[in-house]
């Protein structure tokens, strides 16, 4: 191969690369941008029901307040299973709902605890989340070794949660929140990393797409669950 053709190989791998590095800016910014207008969304009408006694009362006062913390979990499990088969728009609107739904279940903290430690706490857990984030994004180090342990994390936390519901101990609580944390940072890196990895898989417009409300959907989360653990540590209660 004589220089002008290699020059010519050199030239077009740059720019080949050039451009993937271009579309994946684009791909996570419309990935924190679905984020961060859901977690304005939640915000927003957790503040409104939670200032609200006509809104609050007949939900959290009222065996309506399972349905409306449960109801959640519900949109996640539905979300996770029908992502494949969903359009692009049913997709968006499917996490829009979550959102909103997310919203009401988040309202009861503006009932226990004062709107400076909620905000000082939002702010604590957005640097964590942040930080933890960009590692995620920039650590050339294969983070997926680390997915099985994380998940079994996460369930021991879903598990021992539930249990401490009947039991109220405080201590376990605790407990809980520590490893949860724990458990929730590193899953902010290590889906922030599975979400650059599937970018670099190739795949049509459409179903990047979705790929982005489904990274979204971890990715918020990932950081709703940071900042309500921290809350039982910077919390103060009215």
């Amino acid at each position: 191969m004589n220089p002008m053709q290699q020059q010519s190989r050199y030239n077009a791998g740059a720019a080949s690369g050039v451009l993937f590095d271009e579309g994946l800016r684009k791909h996570m910014l419309r990935v924190f941008n679905y984020m961060g207008a859901g977690l304005l969304i939640t915000g927003m009408i957790a503040f409104i029901v939670g200032s609200t006694p006509a809104l609050y009362v007949p939900i959290f006062s009222t065996p309506l307040k399972w349905v409306v913390m449960l109801a959640p979990l519900a949109f996640v499990f539905f979300f996770t299973f029908r992502i494949e088969k969903m359009s692009v728009g049913t997709a968006q609107l499917t996490f829009w709902a979550f959102c909103a739904v997310m919203g009401l279940s988040l309202a009861s903290i503006f009932l226990v605890y004062t709107g400076t430690s909620i905000a000082r706490t939002f702010f604590i857990a957005a640097t964590m989340f942040g930080a933890t984030s960009l590692y995620g994004y920039v650590t050339k180090r294969d983070l997926s070794k680390f997915g099985s342990l994380l998940v079994m994390g996460l369930i021991g936390v879903v598990l021992a949660s539930v249990v401490n519901i009947f039991l109220g101990s405080s201590a376990l609580q605790f407990a809980i929140s520590v490893i949860g944390i724990v458990v929730f940072v590193g899953l902010t890196a290590w889906d922030t990393q599975n979400i650059k990895e599937q970018y670099a898989e190739g795949h049509g417009e459409e179903s990047l797409q979705k790929m982005a409300v489904f990274g979204a959907l971890s990715l918020y989360l990932n950081f709703v669950n940071i900042f309500q653990l921290l809350l039982n540590f910077t919390g103060e209660r009215e």
